[in-house]
């Protein structure tokens, strides 16, 4: 079979992705994406991670294939598997709920009482082009249910630091469920004030607990960004 052609990355975009690399083994690539680069874009139009990972092609055209996405403009964890079993493994293992997930968002607003909770609010889409993730009654047609563990981690007048471990992967699930407890994310431009409380959309995926098909699970962690930790 003849080999697949490889995408040419530029010089500059390839540095550019090896400094995202934070962990690397035989089986898979873990990436720190910054805000506001895209995971993916239709068309592969502008920089993304996705096609970005053509800078480690093998030669017979294989790359490592992304297993999970998160929004453009979140930072942190992203993994890359770098063989189609192992892609499709992981695949399923996001998909069926087995990985543990770990975000950092910064809050404010109508911050909880309470230190810690569960919000388990459905969702469903609405809005142009039906990206945007809105809380609603469950029992309406199409809702899907999602559950988010949440725990305060710091407090500041009416903003806090939040630990969100969302068990579900809904669209903008986080960005819903904190909104629907009163406190949308800083700089949030859909659930929201964005600009007006901070330059970008202040969630961070900070760790990762992956299944793996022999041996034991691998946990990966991001640290929070510069801009993160200032805010």
């Amino acid at each position: 079979m003849r080999n697949r052609a490889i995408p040419e990355i530029a010089p500059a975009d390839r540095a550019f992705v090896e400094s995202l690399v934070i962990y690397e083994d035989a089986l898979i690539l873990a990436f720190d994406k910054p805000a506001g680069l895209p995971v993916q874009t239709r068309g592969n139009r502008g920089r993304n991670l996705d096609h970005l990972t053509w800078a480690f092609a093998r030669s017979n055209g294989k790359r490592p294939r992304l297993v999970h996405r998160i929004d453009a403009g979140t930072s942190g964890l992203l993994v890359a598997a770098k063989t189609q079993p192992l892609s499709a493994f992981l695949s399923e293992q996001f998909a069926e709920r087995r990985v543990e997930k770990t975000y950092l968002a910064l809050v404010g607003g109508d911050v909880p009482a309470s230190d810690h909770g569960v919000s388990h609010a459905a969702l469903t889409q609405t809005g142009a082009g039906h990206r945007q993730s809105v809380v609603v009654d469950g029992a309406l047609p199409g809702a899907q249910a999602a559950e988010t563990a949440w725990r305060i981690l710091a407090r500041v007048g009416d903003k806090a630091l939040i630990e969100a471990r969302p068990k579900t992967g809904r669209m903008h699930q986080i960005r819903a469920h904190l909104k629907h407890l009163g406190c949308p994310i800083l700089g949030d431009p859909l659930y929201g004030a964005g600009e007006e409380t901070a330059p970008r959309l202040m969630l961070h995926a900070a760790g990762l607990t992956l299944p793996m098909p022999e041996g034991d699970p691998v946990s990966l962690t991001a640290p929070a960004p510069d801009d993160f930790r200032d805010w």
